[in-house]
């Protein structure tokens, strides 16, 4: 089965939909930020301070860095007065958008004509 117009319309709309998360994503800092809270962060959550001291970066950089992951749905924030803290987003809507879109450019590539040369 080949893939059709439709096919690559609709591809180019979960790329375009998952293309905060696949940015915030990819960037090793903000990996590096996710593996942090995942392992050692607490589960009410971390302030920018706290992140910022498991790393080598400054707070302004882990709050940008943050924000990015932020707007990307992959963590949330909370206030307690002045502080905010940040945690994972327990909803993982955002990551099952990009594990759609995985498995559908799987399947495209799966239905990609062979231009080896090997079958002619």
């Amino acid at each position: 089965m080949q893939n059709t117009k439709d096919d690559v319309k609709r591809l180019e709309e979960e790329f375009k939909n998952c293309q905060k998360i696949l940015t915030a994503l990819g960037d090793e800092t903000r990996q590096h930020l996710l593996l942090i809270m995942m392992m050692e962060g607490e589960c009410n959550g971390n302030r920018v301070i706290e992140i910022a001291k498991q790393t080598n970066l400054s707070r302004p950089a882990v709050s940008h860095h943050m924000q990015i992951l932020k707007d990307a749905g992959i963590v949330k924030t909370r206030k307690e007065g002045t502080y905010v803290y940040y945690y994972l987003e327990p909803e993982t809507t955002k990551l099952e958008s990009l594990i759609r879109l995985f498995k559908d450019v799987k399947t495209f590539m799966e239905n990609v004509p062979d231009r080896s040369g090997d079958g002619f």
